[in-house]
Order: structure tokens, then sequence, then C-alpha cells
């Protein structure tokens, strides 16, 4: 075991060379690199999967002996001053890693067939691997300065892989969006860490700790100071997990492949933060308000994630605010100093999210078959509808991701949402209240997602078609030929041109988007027939389920969202002690709301606490159900609905009517906040600027060219007078002194 240890170093190095080698490669090999491309997605895979298994074999061992292992080596030695680097090997680490590796895997996988098309496809995985590197050395980190380089690292390949797609205008302000406020944030962690290097000493995590402690029970810091350093330090996690303020990035990143959303802002780079957090749990319970601080900043984040993503058109952005509202309920947890609870529902959050994703990446495959490659098209849920039976698979994996981050049981996520959901109640009554409404809300916008998608209204554009198969269509992969391309369809467009107009939705999308061959997305090469409508040839194809080696990593995840809450589910013996994986992995001292991990369980409590939070859960469904049914239940629904609203009173009527417009309008707008940081920050620091620049040109510059000028205009006028006769000279001196006699005189008369 020892010697398995010695050797955890190398962990995050393992996948360092597929960047190097591609690099090298299209430095000095271009043309044989890019021809020989799609042999780097098998050498990325197996170099992950090796790290997952080293992973694996550790956290097997932290079970049996849940022990913490420490390797160290000197890199700067000065005086009082030494610099180490080295890895750390405990729970958290373990845990993390095999989250990391395991998605990563699936993502790899999947993204062998959903870039084959696109010219970056190299470029791609040199990234991806980066991040596997730089997010492995963040979490096997043994002192903050390390965690604070893998950090910078993580934020790099997030911003490279963001704005991968760069020739798209949205991609570029995106990725620059997402850099600019993760440098608040990082500067805010720079500057926490060299806080408590003054303070401590130290960068390692255990002295850290110890001296830390120490100071704090003798009063030898100063609370207020100390305090401010720990918000510094937690200003970090606030950026990189998409906390409120600084969360207006994390919509935005969407902008990157569908593969980067299910990896780095689902499962993993947004859990960094939470991570950093967790890591630095021991040292946040005993400083004063900061654990207050970590759990407000929590509940407004799980709030306004949820009421945010209510009425998103965009599929992506849609997971990408439930992303932010999961992230939140763990972020409340760990405010909460519910250690376990948190990084349960991080394991299970990332699995349902991941699962999540790449199935929105299998439906915008699916539309843009009709649509071409346009986002605003293939992506907008409102154009959507009826296809599961085009794309069963997705559908019901998709279903599955759905149900699990609702919280309905026996899924993944029901498990780790229901303890945090109990916890607050111990924690703060207001702060339960507004948890379990939230709970309703992600069930409501989860499922209008689904409804939207695969059972929405306007599915009547994919009926009535004649469906003979087309010809066929092959993608060659590493893992095997594919099936069949997307069989054609006829469709009549009246009534779903009418039901457009009618949703104020403006022309049909159904138009001919052809790729140039120039632009820097992938190339859609599939098969199209043209047919006319009102004297318009229109050119599309059938939707069709995605490719193996894309359902092949859904369905593995599918089985992590079904089982993986197993880890945390109390297992019960014959005298009512409740005992889990993770109880008996993650450190007890850390939970403040569970001092003893091992702690009875009453039943009635946890069934009539699981019932109350599912009847939640089920009635956001409900909801959702009755508004989002296919379109002629839901035209039954809004007769039924506007019968009703014909008993209510007008004046209720018309309140009732501005309540829901400003909560559309509220979730819609991302609630005015990036208009307000618009209005406020970028309108602002461009109007200082040119405050600043005006002050410079006119009054610096304006004073410096006047001193010359009047210099100029009185050197030219005292070069006249100096002309060499002795004469002129004697007439100005008697000028003078005349004047001067004149007004002395007039001065004492």
């Amino acid at each position: 075991m020892e010697y398995t240890y010695q050797y955890s170093w190398i962990i995050p190095f393992i996948p360092l060379p597929i960047p190097m080698l591609i690099g090298a490669g299209l430095l000095l090999f271009p043309t044989a690199t890019k021809n020989l491309r799609r042999m780097w997605a098998f050498p990325s895979v197996l170099l992950l999967s090796i790290v997952m298994i080293f992973s694996a074999h550790l956290f097997i061992q932290q079970l049996n002996n849940n022990s913490v292992y420490q390797y160290i080596w000197s890199w700067t030695i000065n005086n009082d001053f030494s610099l180490e680097f080295g890895s750390l090997v405990d729970p958290l680490t373990s845990i993390m890693s095999i989250l990391i590796t395991s998605v990563g895997v699936m993502v790899l996988i999947y993204s062998d067939n959903y870039m084959s098309h696109d010219r970056g496809y190299v470029r791609f995985f040199a990234y991806m691997s980066f991040f596997n590197t730089s997010m492995l050395g963040l979490v096997t980190s043994s002192n903050l300065i390390q965690i604070y380089i893998f950090w910078e690292l993580v934020g790099m390949c997030s911003y490279l892989l963001i704005g991968f797609w760069f020739t798209r205008p949205s991609a570029a302000n995106a990725c620059q969006k997402a850099f600019v406020t993760n440098r608040v944030g990082d500067l805010g962690l720079l500057l926490g860490i060299l806080g408590f290097y003054w303070i401590t000493g130290s960068f390692e995590f255990q002295d850290l700790f110890d001296i830390f402690n120490n100071l704090v029970s003798n009063n030898e810091v100063n609370p207020l100071f100390v305090t401010f350093c720990a918000f510094l330090l937690f200003a970090g996690a606030v950026a990189k997990s998409a906390q409120f303020p600084l969360h207006v990035w994390l919509p935005d990143a969407m902008e990157g492949p569908t593969p980067i959303s299910a990896l780095i802002h689902a499962a993993t780079m947004v859990a960094a933060g939470i991570f950093l957090v967790a890591r630095l749990l021991p040292l946040f319970i005993v400083i004063p308000y900061i654990l207050n601080i970590i759990s407000l900043i929590g509940i407004i984040t799980l709030f306004l994630g949820a009421t945010l993503a209510l009425a998103q058109k965009d599929i992506k952005r849609g997971l990408a605010y439930s992303t932010m509202s999961q992230l939140g309920y763990m972020m409340l947890a760990l405010g909460m100093g519910s250690y376990r609870a948190a990084l349960f529902h991080l394991i299970t959050h990332a699995y349902s999210k991941a699962l999540l994703f790449l199935g929105s990446g299998s439906i915008i495959h699916s539309m843009e078959a009709i649509v071409g490659y346009s986002p605003d098209k293939s992506q907008n849920m409102v154009l959507m509808g009826g296809l599961r039976k085009h794309v069963p698979i997705t559908k019901t994996s998709f279903l599955l991701g759905t149900l699990s981050l609702c919280g309905i049981p026996p899924l993944a996520c029901f498990w780790s949402k229901d303890e945090i959901l109990n916890d607050s109640w111990l924690y703060s009554p207001i702060f339960a209240i507004i948890a379990y409404s939230t709970a309703g809300l992600t069930a409501f916008y989860m499922f209008r997602i689904y409804l939207l998608t695969f059972e929405g209204h306007l599915n009547v554009y994919f009926q009535n078609y004649s469906g003979k198969k087309s010809s066929s269509f092959y993608s060659m992969s590493l893992w095997g030929k594919e099936k069949e391309g997307p069989k054609i369809m006829k469709t009549n467009f009246r009534l779903f041109d009418l039901l457009m107009m009618k949703n104020n939705e403006g022309a049909p999308f159904l138009n001919t988007y052809r790729i140039d061959s120039n632009e820097n997305v992938r190339s859609m090469v599939q098969p199209f027939i043209s047919i006319t409508h009102f004297g318009t040839k229109k050119t599309f194809s059938y939707p069709h389920e995605s490719d193996n080696t894309m359902l092949f990593p859904m369905l593995v995840l599918v089985l992590f969202t079904l089982f993986v809450g197993a880890v945390g589910i109390p297992f019960f013996n014959k005298e009512g002690l409740g005992l889990d994986i993770l109880s008996k992995l993650l450190t007890p001292s850390i939970n403040l709301l569970h001092q003893n991990q091992t702690h009875s369980v009453d039943w009635y409590e946890f069934i009539t606490n699981a019932v109350f939070s599912v009847s939640i859960a089920f009635f956001g469904i409900l909801i959702a159900s009755f508004f989002y049914k296919p379109v002629y239940s839901s035209l039954q629904n809004l007769n039924l609905f506007n019968s009703f609203v014909k008993k209510v009173p007008n004046k209720m009527q018309v309140l009732g009517g501005k309540i829901i417009n400003v909560i559309y309008d509220w979730s819609y707008n991302r609630g005015y906040i990036d208009a307000f940081y618009t209005i406020s920050l970028t309108k602002g620091i461009r109007r200082l600027a040119e405050l600043t620049h005006f002050f410079d040109r006119r009054v610096i510059d304006g004073i410096t060219n006047g001193v010359g000028i009047v210099s100029f205009f009185v050197g030219e006028s005292i070069k006249y007078v100096g002309g060499g006769r002795i004469s002129s000279y004697l007439l100005v001196y008697v000028s003078y002194v005349l004047i001067f006699l004149v007004l002395f005189f007039f001065k004492y008369l």
C-alpha cells in the first residue's frame, strides 16, 4: 500500500503526453498530424482510463484504512522561506480523482464522434487532455500555492475550450467574459493565500490548519483581518463555481462544444470551487461569520439559478442555470457544516448533469439534421418537440437524468439533495423553506425542458412524413463503423407556420443553411431533399438517433445515475445505526451538523422528510405537465385554464397576469443582472476611461503644451527686442525705469 501511495504524484502527469505530442506534431509535421487526426482519441482515452484505475485502487485503500498520505519535495529554499511541491492523497482527493477520470473518459469517447467533422478535432483533444492534467493536479495538490498554479491552468483551459469556435463572435465574447469574471475571483484567491501565509508562515494545508488553530485559541490574530482573508479565499470559489454575483459567465460558456459543457461546466471545473471550500473547511470553521457568508451565498445562488432557468429557450443555457442552482445547494451544505452532504451531492449531480448535457448534444445533433449548423435554432427548445419517437435512447437517458435532478427516488440525486434539505431544517427554517421551494422549481424547469424537447407542443411538424430510407452515410471511427444516416421526411408546414405565428416565434426556421468550408465548425455532411412550400424550396432531413459512440457513454452514465446514490444510502444494522461508504470514508470531525457519522437513524423522520420533498418535486412536475404537454393536450388544458380564469374576478386576473409577466421577464432577461453589469461596469468603466482620456489630453497635455506655446511666443517677442544696438537697449531700460517711477508715484499719491 505504501508503495502505491509513493507513486500517487504521477497521477496528474499521465494524460500530459497527449497535448505535448499533438503540439509537437502540429509544429513539426502539421500535415501528417491533421491527416492522422482520428488516432489521437484512443491514446487520450487509454491514458485517462489508466488514471481512473489507479484512482479506484487508491479509493479502495482509503476505504480499508482511511489514511492520509502526503509526498513532498522542496522546490525553493532561501533562509526562512521554503516552497514545497507535493501530492496529497486523502478521501477528498480519491473521490475527486475518480469523478474527474470517470466522467472524463466518457466525454472523450463521446467527443470522438461528436467532433469528428470539426476541423479543430486535434486541437480539441489537446485542450481536453491538458485540462484533465490540470484538474487532477488541482485535486492532488498539497499546498495553496500549488492549488493556485493548477487553478489558473484550469481557467486557461476553460478559456480555450469556451472559445474553441473562435470565429463565432458569440464564442469569442463568451470566453472573454469567463476570463474577466474569473480573474476577479482569482485575484481574491491570491490575496487570501498571501494573507494566510503572512499570518501562519506556511502554505501546507496541515501546517496551516494547526498553526492557525493555535493562534485563534490563544487570541493572537485579528478576527476582522482573518475574516477578510478567508472571504478573499472564498471569492475564488465564488467565481469558479458560478456563485452569485460572479455567476454571469456560466450561461455564456455554453457557446463551447457540448462535450465541454458536460465535462468542465457541469461535472469537474465548476466543482473546483466546492472542492476548495471543502479542502479549507477546517480553516473556515474557526473563523467567525465566514460559514454564515458561505451559506448565504449558497442559498441566494440556488434560488436565483432556479428562477433564471424557468424561461430559458436554449437547452444548454437552461441546464447551465440548473448547474448553478445545484452548486448553490452544495455551497449551502458546506456553509451549514454538512461536509458529507455537500460531497455526496457533488458526486451524484456530476454524473446526472453530465448525462443531461451529453443528451442535449444528441438532441442538438438531431436538430442539426433539419436546420443545419445554426445554434440559435438547433438549441432552441421552442422549435423542438416530438423527438421521443425518433431518438428513443436519448429520450430515455434524458428522462432518467431529469428525474434524478428532480429528486425522485431511487435515483442518485434524491439521496444527496434530500440530505441537504433535511440538514437545512437544523440550520435555519428560513433557508429550509427556500431550499424546498427551489426543489419544486427544479422539478418544474427540468420537466419543462424535457417536455418541450421530447413531448413539446410543436411536435406536429414531424407528422405526415413518408419515411423512405435515404442513402447511407457513414462516419468512420476508431470504435467501429457507425450506423446508417437519418431518414428523409416530408411534412405539411401550414399548421407549423400557424403555430409559429401564434407563439410569436417569427418566420419558419426550416431553411437551407450551408456551411462555408472555411468556417471553423463541424461540416454538416447530411443527406437532404427539397420540398416545395408556398412556392419556396425547403431542404431538410429527418431527426435521427445518435451514433453508437455517442450513445455508449450516455448509457454508462445512466448506470451511474441509477446506482451511484448507493455510496451514500444509510445501511442499518440491528441496533438501528446507519453506516454508508461516504460516512466511513469522510472525516467525521469536519461535519458540524453530524459530529458522529455513525448516528442513529429515525425511520419515521427519514420517511416523512422523503415523502415531503418528493411531493414537492411531483407538484413541480405536475405544473410543468399541465402547461407543456403536446399541442392538442396543451390546447385543451389552455381552454380549461381559460374557463377557470373567467370565473376569477378581473382584478385578480390582471394581478395574476402581471405577476406571471414579471416572473417571465425576470427569468428570460437573466434577472437583469447582466444588464446591470453592462450599465454599471462595462459602460461605467468606458465612461471613466473617456473622462480620464479627456483629462489627460485637455488638462495634462494642455498644461504641457500651453507652457511650450507661451515659451515660444515669449521667445519670438524677445528676439525682436535684442537687435544688437545699444541705443535700443537704453530705450527699453529707460522705459522700464519710467514705468516703475510712475507706479511708485501713484502708490504714495
